[in-house]
């Protein structure tokens, strides 16, 4: 109970502190992108599109790599039955 209560504290602290930062922040930037496109954003609002982005990009590169292991232990339990069957038949 007292672990559940630790870490709702801290992430009310957390959640805090970053809405502190985003209202500190709230400033216009101006994105300047190719062909002389610029858009106009909040900069918290453009720290947290960065951030997803980041977050979107990391999740993509792991679930491929989750995939291809997966498949790689299919295939292990696939052989195995054979190399067991192999094993004991050479004693």
């Amino acid at each position: 109970m007292l672990m559940r209560l630790l870490i709702w504290l801290l992430r009310s602290v957390v959640f805090v502190l970053l809405f502190g930062l985003a209202i500190k922040n709230s400033g216009p930037v101006e994105l300047r992108v190719y062909f002389d496109a610029a858009w106009q954003a909040p900069l918290s609002l453009v720290m947290l599109g960065c951030f997803a982005l980041g977050a979107a990009i990391g999740v993509t590169a792991a679930f491929a790599t989750l995939i291809r292991q997966r498949r790689e232990i299919g295939e292990l339990k696939r052989e195995l039955p054979a190399a067991l069957l192999s094993r004991t038949s050479k004693r």
